[in-house]
């Protein structure tokens, strides 16, 4: 009995316990849920909702003349919250038909039966992200946004993802320059070093996660919109590019070349107007590739086209002249255990500096530079150094190559550092910095810094422009240019390089046949020396400008490695004949005043018609000498545009002009009605048919057909 009332009490005692547990889980879910379920619930979408980054679309690179080299194409994912509580029922019903039925236009991937089902079984199932369409362009987005029930905005229910996907239209043109900008890789090229301008400032959206670990947006009335990248605007010109990649490849192809460069830049402003660097692809020997920027980030031994620099500086410290002779005898020289030798044996035992140079001797200059500079050679490196050749150019484009000019306090100064450095060894220059020295004599003197980048625009809106920076006024006297000029000019002339062959204008230039070490020695200060390695290949190069009597531009032709012939002149020379000839055949800048506006005719008639024959008889037969002076004047008029010069226009009237200038191939453009005022190509300026020439009349017109 005593056993029962025990096991009673305790099934007693362990029910009461169970009702209590029961009482205090029940009191727990209420304070939860009435008391603490605010709290709660914040926490609980802390863990499923985020606040994330919205990319925002990257700016386009433009090249001088607004051709579009790279820009980000937006992409979208497009979905839909039908449930969002300014959809309501009556909206729903009266918009789903035309819904459906405009998505399945817009889409053409389902039926409007089946868009209409997506939409009624989301709103049935409460469901507030469905996925309608993957990777949908800007402008069908546009389209969407038009739509039933989306047009109401954010409370409409049309949820979007972006996506950008960068590309460049024309594909491997200045690619390495323009350079990549892809998730997850550094930029580099101008994409890398505008970075900061053409990203633009990411928005910030609220996306909650769903299942299957989706993040879905919520639309939230908080949202911060991105604000789209600013555009940046680079002085290369597409078409100067398309021709100097072009050139370069056929040239590299020929030779069977591992990698070539080539640069075109403008004298004054140091635009760059063209940058090339091809390396061949190691599983087609037909295929080349913009890889690596040769032009700007390898420092190499540059060879014959040091010269110039040597040259300058003994011309410059010693006021050494053009006709000074200089011993080359059998065209070798022995310096200690090295011996030089030049390419080719001399025509006589003794040549002038001038002919030195313009046969490209290693004997001449490096017996010349040894003779003035044996006893201080500190001097000649501190004048090269004069010349900013040991200091990188600092120019916008990252990974610029380290240049090197060794000192004679350096350790592995010998007794031949002196002559070989004279002839381009023993040196570490980037082909870029040969082209800016050899610019700089082209420019009279003055240093500029190569240039890539004119102006920043956001919005159309110019908020930064890039001016011409110069790096030295003047690297050397008015006298030492002028001798560098005549040097540079008797090469392709009568010297290395007159198998240009270019007749239309002059050009001046120096050949250069290098010898680069296939395996680099390590300094102890780090840099790569390739002055005494003995397996090496070849660099043919050839820097220059032209028109020699104006110099506009400047350009620079490396090729690598090529199979056979590997002198500069026959392996570079043809790639510079072909973007020099090209670039002045296109380039009106090249037209030169036949006059100066002192003879020519200044004064036009105040009756002139469209038929001189008929003004001629008309004048002869009632005998007024005015119209038949406007006869003679008319007849001066066509006379010039038949010497394809470019007359006075002023004050003809439209009817007259467009009648005298498109008979000879001129494409005419009218600016408002009246008589001319004003003309884009000066009176006495040569022009070619074809040419294009704005005149501005003397009453404005928005309609320019009211004068036709």
């Amino acid at each position: 009995m005593n056993n029962k009332k025990n096991i009673l009490s305790r099934t007693y005692l362990v029910y009461v316990f169970m009702c209590v547990f029961a009482l205090a889980i029940l009191y727990r879910i209420c304070v939860i849920q009435f008391v603490q379920g605010a709290e709660w619930r914040s926490k609980a979408e802390a863990l499923t909702t985020r606040l994330m980054e919205i990319e925002a679309v990257r700016g386009n690179i433009f090249d001088a003349n607004g051709a579009l080299l790279a820009t980000s194409l937006p992409y979208y994912e497009v979905a839909v919250d039908i449930n969002a509580p300014s959809i309501t029922d009556k909206l729903f019903k009266d918009n789903r038909d035309s819904l459906a039925y405009l998505l399945s236009k817009l889409f053409k991937d389902k039926s409007e039966k089946d868009y209409l089902k997506i939409l009624k079984k989301a709103r049935k199932d409460k469901d507030r992200y469905v996925v309608l369409k993957r990777n949908v362009p800007y402008k069908d987005l546009q389209t969407l946004k038009t739509f039933p029930i989306f047009r109401k905005g954010k409370r409409g229910g049309l949820v979007t993802l972006q996506t950008n996907r960068r590309e460049r239209p024309f594909q491997m043109l200045a690619g390495r320059t323009i350079g990549l900008a892809r998730a997850g890789i550094k930029p580099v090229g101008l994409e890398g070093a505008f970075d900061s301008v053409l990203m633009g400032v990411s928005g910030k959206r609220l996306m909650q996660k769903i299942a299957g670990g989706v993040w879905r947006p919520i639309n939230d009335e908080n949202e911060v919109e991105p604000k789209d990248g600013s555009d940046l605007y680079t002085t290369i010109d597409i078409n100067i590019q398309d021709v100097a990649e072009q050139a370069l490849y056929r040239e590299l192809l020929k030779n069977k070349a591992t990698h070539g460069c080539a640069v075109l830049m403008e004298v004054k402003t140091g635009e760059i107007k063209a940058i090339a660097n091809l390396t061949k692809n190691p599983n087609d020997s037909t295929s080349y590739s913009e890889s690596l920027n040769y032009a700007i980030g390898y420092a190499t031994e540059p060879g014959s086209t040091f010269k110039l620099a040597s040259y300058l500086a003994v011309m410059d410290d010693y006021g050494v002249n053009l006709d000074e002779k200089i011993q080359v005898g059998n065209g070798t020289v022995t310096f200690y255990n090295k011996t030089i030798r030049d390419a080719h044996a001399p025509e006589t035992p003794e040549l002038t500096l001038q002919r030195a140079f313009e046969v490209s001797s290693n004997v001449a200059v490096a017996k010349m530079i040894t003779k003035y500079y044996q006893k201080d050679p500190q001097k000649f490196t501190n004048k090269l150094r004069s010349f900013h050749l040991h200091q990188k150019l600092g120019v916008s484009i990252p990974g610029e190559g380290n240049p090197f000019i060794k000192q004679p306090k350096s350790k592995d100064w010998s007794g031949v550092s002196l002559p070989q450095i004279s002839y381009g060894y023993e040196s570490l220059i980037t082909p870029l910095q040969t082209l800016t020295l050899y610019n700089a004599v082209a420019n009279n003197g003055k240093m500029v810094k190569p240039r890539f980048v004119k102006e920043i625009k956001r919005n159309g809106i110019t908020v930064q422009k890039f001016e011409t920076e110069v790096i030295d006024e003047k690297i050397v006297s008015d006298e030492t240019i002028q001798k560098a000029k005549q040097m540079l000019e008797g090469v392709v002339k009568n010297g290395s390089g007159k198998n240009l062959n270019i007749t239309a204008f002059k050009v001046g230039g120096k050949t250069g046949t290098a010898q680069i070490a296939k395996t680099g020695i390590k300094r102890a200060n780090g840099e790569t020396a390739y002055g005494n390695a003995g397996n090496r290949n070849y660099q043919a190069s050839f820097v220059g400008y032209f028109p020699a009597d104006n110099p506009l531009y400047t350009c620079i032709v490396i090729i690598n490695n090529p199979k056979g012939n590997y002198y500069g002149a026959q392996v570079a020379g043809p790639v510079f004949k072909e973007i020099a000839e090209k670039v002045y055949s296109s380039n009106v800048d090249f037209i030169q005043p036949v006059n100066t506006h002192s003879d020519l005719l200044t004064e036009l008639p105040n009756i002139i018609t469209t038929r001189e024959e008929e003004i001629a008889g008309v004048s002869k037969s009632i005998g007024i000498p005015a119209l038949q002076r406007a006869a003679n004047k008319t007849n001066n008029l066509e006379n010039q545009l038949r010497k394809g010069i470019m007359p006075n226009l002023s004050g003809l009237s439209a009817k007259d002009v467009l009648y005298l200038l498109e008979n000879h191939g001129i494409a005419v453009t009218l600016q408002g009605f009246g008589t001319v005022k004003k003309q884009s190509i000066e009176a006495g300026q040569r022009f070619t048919k074809g040419t294009k020439i704005t005149l501005t009349l003397s009453q404005e017109s928005k309609q320019v057909a009211a004068i036709l």
